[in-house]
């Protein structure tokens, strides 16, 4: 998601109110929906998400009946009667819910917003966490595209970031969700973790493209312990290093192209066939808070503590403290902690961004007028090899996808595209 804290005061619960209003008038512009369950049964050690380790099931009851009087104020607003293009279940771990708490969760989307056949309903779950039962219940509930939190199957690395799980566990988890008929299936992986090597990793990767689900998410371990001082448990000794994660990166890359998966913007790979593989091949290809997509959204909207949406160019975020959210929730005022309104020239460098990770490509008319420069310091990338002139632009090269976060700084000004998907939407 594109976020970038504003000043104290910028942007308030009355701003987010009044787009709300507006965008009501808009019938035609489309709407999907980002759920935040901020719920875990346990704190994994390299977690950077907004979490809140419990095991009272009245307390996520307690949260439900909020989040259902959010829905009400944000559908009351926009128009409950739009259909809804996606609906995307993040955490914390969504699937931590009970089945009736996942029910009610549904039922209450399905009775606040037009939630119809066609919309695209997703779930990030912790393989720990789900049953034959479970998965059948989401599969019923709608959920067609299920996401599995992998992230190495080695016991030692497993060990060293407190998560456990054994490799015929996540074999069995995937295998009854492909039986139960979800039409895509993904994995995440990360690499840069306590004792990974390029062998040990080399064989989690061997073992996921032996299951072959649909898509894999490879993100880069993120050490933030100031937000999360929980990582300080994990033995900074035991990371790799620079070169060796790099090349626990580089040997992914070179695995999945050979078993047929294409590389889709900065990190995720997936089946050559995917929707968005075809995007990205025809230069359609988008990004945003529930992550790449080939039908983009007019306006998302976040709903839960520490929710992010965007909305009429707005980049939001609901607030992350559990008694905060509740407390202004209650009191029937929009749960927003900050917000940014984009000027015309964040847009135009948000859009270049994007493009430049989602197709690989920046044109020149997306950089006419007002990135002209950052646009020359992207050329004078070409004597690198990153990057290479075509008539109507500028080409990522194969050589350059290793550095495209780098390339995408020329644009990056204070607006921090790449860092968002970690920071506001990974799973646990």
């Amino acid at each position: 998601m594109v976020y970038t804290p504003g000043r104290a005061g910028d942007y308030g619960a009355e701003d987010y109110a009044q787009d709300l209003a507006i965008i009501a008038q808009r019938p035609s512009e489309t709407l999907s929906l980002y759920v935040h369950i901020p719920f875990c049964a346990g704190r994994c050690l390299y977690c950077g998400c907004n979490t809140t380790v419990t095991h009272d099931s009245a307390r996520m009851d307690a949260y439900l009946d909020a989040l259902d009087r959010e829905m009400a104020m944000v559908a009351e607003r926009i128009d409950g009667n739009r259909d809804v293009l996606q609906v995307h279940l993040a955490g914390g771990t969504p699937n931590y819910l009970s089945e009736a708490q996942l029910t009610r969760l549904t039922e209450m989307l399905e009775r606040r917003f037009h939630i119809v056949a066609e919309t695209e309903r997703s779930i990030e779950c912790d393989p720990r966490r789900s049953s034959a039962g479970q998965l059948e219940l989401l599969h019923a509930l709608g959920f067609r595209s299920i996401g599995f939190g992998v992230q190495d199957l080695d016991p030692d690395v497993q060990r060293a970031i407190g998560r456990v799980q054994s490799e015929e566990l996540i074999r069995d988890v995937y295998w009854m969700a492909r039986e139960i008929g979800f039409d895509s299936i993904g994995f995440d992986l990360i690499y840069g973790l306590p004792q990974q090597t390029a062998a040990t990793f080399d064989r989690t990767v061997d073992t996921v493209l032996e299951l072959a689900p649909d898509r894999v998410a490879c993100f880069g371990y993120a050490r933030q312990t100031l937000s999360g001082p929980h990582q300080h448990a994990i033995d900074v000794h035991e990371l790799p290093g620079n070169a060796e994660r790099e090349q626990l990166f580089r040997n992914a890359v070179s695995a999945f192209g050979q078993a047929g998966y294409a590389w889709i913007g900065l990190d995720t790979f997936t089946l050559e066939t995917d929707d968005l593989a075809l995007a990205q091949g025809e230069g359609r290809l988008h990004r945003n808070c529930i992550g790449y997509t080939a039908t983009p959204s007019a306006h998302i909207a976040g709903l839960g503590a520490g929710a992010v949406g965007e909305l009429r160019g707005t980049c939001v975020q609901n607030q992350l403290n559990l008694d905060d959210w509740r407390h202004d929730v209650d009191a029937r005022r929009m749960p927003v902690a900050r917000g940014r309104r984009l000027s015309a020239l964040d847009r135009r460098r948000r859009d270049a961004i994007s493009h430049l990770i989602c197709n690989l490509e920046l044109p020149q008319k997306m950089a006419d007028g007002c990135l002209d420069d950052e646009y020359r310091r992207l050329a004078a990338h070409a004597g690198d090899g990153l990057v290479e002139a075509w008539p109507q632009g500028l080409r990522v090269t194969e050589a350059g996808r290793f550095f495209l976060r780098e390339l995408c700084t020329e644009h990056d000004a204070d607006f921090h595209w790449d860092r968002a998907r970690w920071h506001f939407s990974h799973s646990d």
